[in-house]
């Protein structure tokens, strides 16, 4: 109160947002996720082993890939379904359904030998719930925290991501030797029974559309709502284009031209090994980096250019005479690919309204998962007719067309994150 007896009305200050990585609700969430995706890739190993066994190889490959088939087919309808009845019901769903059925494929097992067919159709079926897991996990996060720590949390679920990669494979390999594919596909179901507390103890801030209000519209009518809403989105169409150009130039390489490249060379399983290592180190490193800092200015014009200085390293790996400088090399494009894919899945989370984030998130998903594993059969072909560099010189021009495009797109270009 000043002297004439006046109340003097300070300012408040504002309030400060708790960081994610402090955030008990993130966490929890955080941890589902990365519980799930230690469970997935202990059962995809277990999945691998249990078909070489059973059958020859060629046979051992149809139930690899017979997942991908719904995963792409029904992907865009698993963000229609988490935007009408709310993603955290489906990440809760598709998760239970996960472990019911990965732990009755280890009970059956146990007890008898099913044969092939039983684990292609639970490949399929896998292939279904990811299609509605994954969109719906990605629109959560909006629900979970503020603007401001979505960024965080893309390179919180980033770090997630490298650790059940590097996690998940050892865990099931001794598994395996332990105790089969039985022991496997046990633990992994586990796992998915992990997730599914944890993600019932999440509280979620509620959309006025979640499960209301949408009774007069059909499925069809969500679905083309939701491209329209993205085609007409300033900065949300040339983002879809930045991310279907870079995965498409950059999964080919990593996941089959680089085995092919090591052949060539001479570097041996161990030196595919080491560059794979060196490109999760550059990776999780950036996310990291995000998780902690939170926010990087000029988010837009940051992925465009590190994603075009990265394409270049990438044609740089084809290049370079040692294991050792492409080890180098790989920690490089890590380092700029995975700044740009974490800033890329950022501004999707902020640029979306979080009515439609689910099938906005399908759509990217869809590019990721969907399209772009078309170009291994297409990358092995090439790399047999005019071998490994020009291939790599050609991938590294599509994913600098990805980030150029992106540069040259001024809405994106201009973007930015949330403080």
């Amino acid at each position: 109160m000043s002297a004439a007896g006046t109340p003097v009305h300070t300012p408040m200050a504002p309030a400060v947002e708790r960081p994610a990585y402090r955030d008990g609700n993130v966490l929890r969430w955080l941890g589902a996720y990365a519980a799930s995706a230690v469970g997935d890739s202990i059962y995809y190993l277990a999945l691998s082993w249990a078909a070489t066994r059973g059958g020859s190889p060629a046979q051992a490959g149809v139930v690899m890939a017979v997942s991908a088939v719904p995963r792409a087919v029904l992907m865009l309808g698993g963000g229609v379904i988490a935007d009408r009845i709310g993603p955290r019901r489906v990440v809760i769903a598709s998760d239970a359904a996960r472990s019911l059925i990965v732990l009755g494929l280890a009970a059956a097992l146990l007890v008898t030998s099913p044969g092939l067919w039983l684990l292609a159709a639970v490949a399929v079926v896998f292939g279904v719930l990811d299609a509605l897991f994954m969109p719906a996990v990605g629109a959560l996060p909006p629900r979970i925290a503020p603007p401001g720590q979505l960024a965080r949390i893309q390179g919180m679920r980033s770090l997630a991501s490298r650790a059940a990669t590097v996690l998940g494979a050892p865990l099931g390999g001794i598994a395996v030797a332990l105790g089969g594919p039985v022991t496997a596909f046990a633990v992994a179901g586990l796992l998915f029974v992990l997730s599914v507390p944890l993600l019932l103890a999440v509280r979620i801030t509620p959309l006025p559309a979640d499960g209301a209000g949408r009774s007069g519209a059909t499925a069809w009518r969500d679905l083309a709502d939701g491209l329209r809403y993205v085609r007409r989105h300033r900065v949300l169409a040339p983002l879809l284009v930045v991310i279907a150009l870079g995965d498409l130039g950059f999964v080919g390489p990593l996941n089959v031209g680089l085995a092919l490249l090591a052949d060539e060379r001479g570097w041996g399983a161990s030196g595919m090994g080491w560059i794979l290592a060196g490109f999760g180190v550059g990776s999780g490193a950036t996310a990291l980096m995000l998780a902690v800092r939170g926010r990087l200015p000029r988010a837009g014009l940051v992925q465009g250019l590190v994603l075009t200085v990265g394409a270049t390293g990438l044609a740089g790996l084809a290049l370079v005479p040692s294991v050792v400088a492409a080890v180098g090399v790989a920690v490089t494009i890590g380092l700029l690919t995975g700044l740009s894919g974490t800033l890329c899945n950022a501004l999707v989370q902020t640029e979306s309204d979080p009515a439609y984030l689910g099938r906005v998130t399908s759509l990217a998903t869809l590019f990721s998962l969907g399209l772009a594993p078309l170009s291994f059969p297409v990358t092995g072909a090439a790399v047999d007719l005019w071998g490994t560099t020009p291939v790599f010189l050609a991938s590294a021009a599509v994913c600098a067309a990805g980030g150029i495009y992106g540069l040259c797109a001024r809405t994106l270009r201009r973007a930015e994150l949330p403080r």
